[in-house]
């Protein structure tokens, strides 16, 4: 079967890997039909993986397919199901993982195309635990998105954030696959959006998305245009991820006892910030990775009832080094989709 592997630090080639044994007694058999990109596969690809691990590696961190056949005991699917799969290899008993709270698991053995083999293959075994069912009406291409994208976004703004109808949430990098879903989901319970991008191109995409003012922080500092617009009251939530080169600007932009709810750091992982400013202002920082299942098929269900992601492009598995070098350079508009 053919594999997209990781030889070298920004070295992928397209290999002939032997098929999976059929499925065990929990797992199912999975072909692999579409893999969504995200900046975790960057940070993979160019040497950041912050945990050792074996070369070559096979990438993808976030994929969609269909179920080929099962284990014995592996009940809850189908051949032919559609489903989407669970990027982290969780114990499933520890405390954390009874409670739901899958991306706290104690016991991790590593995440899918970074540290142990990822989805970039026409077929894997994997513990139906992990598998999460497709409703009717959305597409493997569109279910690709969910795994990682919009259940990082669900997760970030309303269980960490307590993101609330009516509020004012400023969104980095609108463009981006993340921020593409975070304005969509704001806007959805009616808050008003500020977004930040990167080029005048990108400002009318996400105007569409329902983006109610767009700063080019190229052109401007958003700073001061989110306290201009904010009547110098600030926002109540900043959805960061873009790091170092906007966090003690995103800090500025809140209101008293606001909150910022971090994911990513795409400019770098390493700030300082005023102690002072923290806490009389009182702010709250939440950090967060990853998502849980519940989280996933939460946002399976906002895309079968019409929130669909933004596509920027889709390329095959011989074509995923151009698509990385695109993002890294942040000239992409949503998602970039891998078929296999």
């Amino acid at each position: 079967m053919r594999a997209l592997t990781l030889v070298a630090d920004r070295q992928l080639t397209v290999a002939e890997l032997p098929p999976p044994p059929p499925p065990a007694e929990n797992e199912v058999q999975i072909r692999v039909r579409a893999v969504a990109l995200n900046h975790i596969d960057v940070w993979g690809y160019r040497g950041m993986a912050f945990a050792k691990r074996k070369m070559p590696l096979v990438v993808g961190a976030e994929a969609s397919g269909e179920i080929v056949s099962t284990g014995k005991n592996a009940t809850r699917f189908k051949p032919g199901q559609k489903v989407v799969m669970y990027g982290a290899l969780t114990c499933g008993v520890c405390k954390a993982c009874q409670e739901g709270r899958d991306n706290l698991c104690e016991n991790v053995a590593g995440i899918m195309g970074f540290h142990v083999d990822g989805f970039a293959r026409e077929l894997m075994n994997l513990d139906e635990r992990l598998v999460i069912p497709v409703p009717d009406g959305v597409s493997l291409r569109d279910a690709a998105c969910a795994p990682i994208a919009f259940s990082t976004v669900q997760h970030m703004l309303f269980d960490n954030a307590k993101l609330q109808p009516g509020e004012t949430i400023l969104v980095h990098a609108g463009g981006s696959g993340i921020g593409t879903v975070a304005i969509m989901m704001a806007k959805a319970i009616g808050c008003t959006v500020i977004t930040t991008v990167g080029s005048d191109a990108k400002i009318e995409g996400v105007k569409a998305l329902g983006a109610d003012y767009v700063i080019n922080y190229r052109k401007d500092r958003f700073e001061g245009e989110t306290r201009k617009i904010t009547k110098k009251k600030g926002v109540d939530v900043v959805f960061e991820h873009v790091g170092a080169d906007t966090f003690n600007g995103s800090l500025l932009c809140l209101k008293r006892g606001g909150r910022l709810v971090t994911c990513g750091s795409t400019s770098g992982p390493t700030t300082t910030i005023n102690l002072m400013q923290l806490f009389q202002q009182q702010y709250r920082i939440i950090g967060s990775f990853g998502a849980s299942m519940r989280n996933i098929a939460e946002s399976l269900d906002k895309m079968a009832e019409g929130m669909k992601p933004v596509i920027d492009t889709e390329v095959p598995v011989e074509n995923v080094e151009k698509a990385l070098e695109r993002m890294e350079s942040r000239q992409v508009f949503g998602k970039i989709i891998v078929t296999l």
